[in-house]
């Protein structure tokens, strides 16, 4: 009989020892919760480096120091629980305020780095390109890299307009030749779609001449509604033997000499550039076209303008005879009534 009741009283503290063990596993489980799924301390967002070979327990403790978390028993508790969040890979991240420890671990165990974006403006030059280039954060960029990817790709050209104006993305310390070798693709599949749409009795030989012409028509104008004229009047004066007397490429024939302005005698100095001097188009693009100035090259509308000036407001006046051309001219820029 005293053995019975030794043995229910021993039975009844391991079970109670047992309650009080769960009860302990349950409160710690809600702690380390609790702990994972609080915010930062972040008032700002932040970029946070890993560099390879680091673990998470150092992760932990440079946050920790920073004032970022706490490094505790939570830490180990919730590794012990969701391993998977120890695998963190080498990047730049960004951290945003809110976020909490276990978005953040989960962020890194997924390599989600940060993305930056690379803007190749329309309308720009290669050498302009480079400039903003050498200055995108977290670039590696080490030079002329442009004539690097056309190498790359078995073409000799020149680089000027054989890549397509967008925005391309890539991680800190990745090659700008990444970026820039999916603009190049991408400006061979837009020439060669607009080259096949392209009205049949258009007075260009190849998709290069196509791609030349579209340079010139994105850098007369920004209107969407006056591509189609601007390309109607090169066209109709590439047929007629007319030559296109179109300023933007005296100014890059001009190169670092041009100013702002252009005088009688650069309208006169003979570079392989100035359509004032040259017959048919000049030997390269002169810039960067957009879609819009390619699609519009390779179908101007079905007018038969000869010439345009501008309103000095960013549009332009189209004529057919040089009479009415020289109205507009006086009107508008020598400002005559």
């Amino acid at each position: 009989m005293k053995s019975m009741k030794f043995l229910w009283g021993a039975l009844a503290t391991l079970m109670t020892l047992a309650l009080i063990a769960a009860g302990g596993a349950y409160w710690g489980l809600k702690q380390v919760e609790a702990f994972a799924g609080a915010p930062l301390t972040l008032d700002t967002s932040r970029q946070l480096e890993i560099k390879p070979g680091t673990n998470v327990r150092q992760l932990v403790r440079q946050l920790a120091v920073q004032g970022v978390t706490e490094n505790d028993w939570r830490i180990k508790a919730l590794l012990k629980l969701y391993p998977e969040l120890a695998q963190i890979r080498a990047g730049l991240y960004e951290i945003l305020p809110g976020e909490t420890l276990s978005g953040l671990l989960e962020q890194l165990s997924q390599g989600k780095v940060m993305q930056f974006p690379l803007t190749l403006v329309e309308g720009r030059t290669i050498a302009q390109w480079q400039t903003e280039l050498a200055q995108a954060p977290h670039l590696n960029y080490k030079g002329d890299e442009f004539a690097a990817v056309m190498a790359a790709q078995g073409d000799t050209g020149l680089p000027e307009g054989r890549f397509y104006p967008d925005t391309y993305y890539y991680e800190a310390g990745h090659s700008a030749r990444k970026s820039l070798t999916q603009s190049y693709l991408r400006m061979q599949q837009e020439l060669a779609v607009a080259w096949e749409g392209r009205d049949k009795s258009l007075p260009l030989k190849t998709p290069y001449e196509l791609l030349i012409l579209a340079s010139i028509i994105e850098k007369e104008t920004a209107k969407p509604e006056e591509r189609g004229w601007v390309a109607a009047v090169f066209a109709n004066r590439l047929r007629k033997g007319m030559r296109l007397q179109t300023d933007p490429t005296v100014i890059y024939g001009m190169g670092e000499r041009y100013q702002g302005n252009i005088t009688k005698k650069d309208l006169r100095e003979l570079t392989p550039y100035n359509t004032y001097r040259i017959d048919g188009l000049p030997p390269s693009p002169i810039a960067a076209p957009s879609r819009a100035s390619l699609l519009a090259a390779a179908n101007p509308a079905d007018v038969d303008y000869l010439y345009f000036v501008s309103r000095n407001d960013g549009s332009h006046v189209f004529s057919r005879t040089l009479a009415e051309h020289s109205r507009a001219v006086n009107k508008f820029q020598r400002k005559q009534k």
